[in-house]
């Protein structure tokens, strides 16, 4: 009789787990089944003309309100890791259809769009064409021309249309010195660390978009290490010159009173020597996933 009572207690905790279990997987289901639904219920007015004449007068209110689902629905993407983003061309497009004066959706948007995945959409042509349409309408804000400079610049590497946009902008008044130096650097040196620093830490400072600045973050943290590893593999070669061997080992140049010590990366872990005597990323260190994925 007792063995019954303990089978029974066992299939009553399994039923309950079962139950559980069975709920937990519909709660997942419905809530995926919602979100599809929702992408589904985008897609059904892609039309911005359309959109246009429905909003009437209310169409500036309607772009701010596509320009508020836009960005939410790149955060939600990148909050689930998901990088299908084919939904922000079209939503962007009704946004600025909407309202063509609509500035931060041309300067963000492009960032969103021409970015590579899996920070962006990986889509320049669409980034650059926005910005365009966002000139065309908005002549005068020379920070449009600065958006476009950088997109040829980080994401088409294509330097003279990079400072030809850089010089444009430069020419309204009060727009600071630092977009004619930007052109003349970029027309001289094409791409270089110093320059892409510079840029990086523009957009980092002024940036409002919370993702915009943490994007410009992760670059200005990838640039820096770049910087001193370059500097870490001329100390190297002084180093060869002088001792006649290679270094193996970062302490190395250290004992030889090369470095002052050794020298870490943005996340505080120790740059290395790798096998061909060049400096490298610690294995263990949390950017190199980053490091890897930017030199793909």
């Amino acid at each position: 009789m007792k063995s019954r009572s303990i089978a029974g207690a066992l299939l009553a905790v399994l039923l309950a787990s079962g139950f559980f279990c069975v709920w937990k997987l519909q709660k997942k289901m419905d809530a995926l089944r919602a979100g599809m639904q929702q992408e589904q219920d985008e897609l059904t007015l892609r039309s911005p003309r359309v959109m246009k004449k429905l909003s009437l007068e209310y169409a500036p209110l309607m772009a701010a309100l596509y320009w508020t689902r836009v960005v939410q629905y790149y955060g939600e993407k990148h909050r689930f890791h998901d990088q299908n983003l084919q939904l922000l061309w079209p939503m962007l497009d009704i946004t600025t259809t909407l309202d063509p004066n609509l500035v931060v959706a041309y300067r963000f948007g492009a960032v969103f769009l021409s970015d590579a995945p899996p920070r962006g959409a990986g889509e320049p042509d669409r980034g650059i064409r926005l910005l365009e349409r966002g000139i065309a309408a908005n002549p005068d804000v020379w920070r449009l021309y600065q958006d476009l400079g950088n997109v040829y610049y980080f994401d088409k590497k294509d330097y003279v249309k990079a400072s030809q946009a850089y010089e444009a902008g430069g020419r309204f008044p009060g727009t600071p010195p630092f977009m004619k130096i930007m052109a003349a650097k970029i027309a001289a040196e094409g791409e270089s660390l110093e320059t892409s620093y510079a840029l990086w830490l523009d957009i980092y400072q002024t940036a409002a978009n919370e993702q915009i600045r943490k994007n410009a973050e992760d670059h200005l943290r990838l640039v820096k290490a770049e910087r001193d590893m370059v500097e870490i593999n001329r100390l190297a070669g002084e180093y060869q010159k002088k001792s006649g061997k290679r270094a193996t080992r970062m302490g190395e140049l250290v004992q030889a009173g090369l470095l002052p010590g050794l020298p870490r990366d943005p996340d505080n872990y120790p740059y290395v020597i790798g096998d061909d005597g060049k400096a490298e990323i610690h294995p263990e260190s949390p950017m190199l996933a980053d490091w890897i994925r930017e030199r793909k």
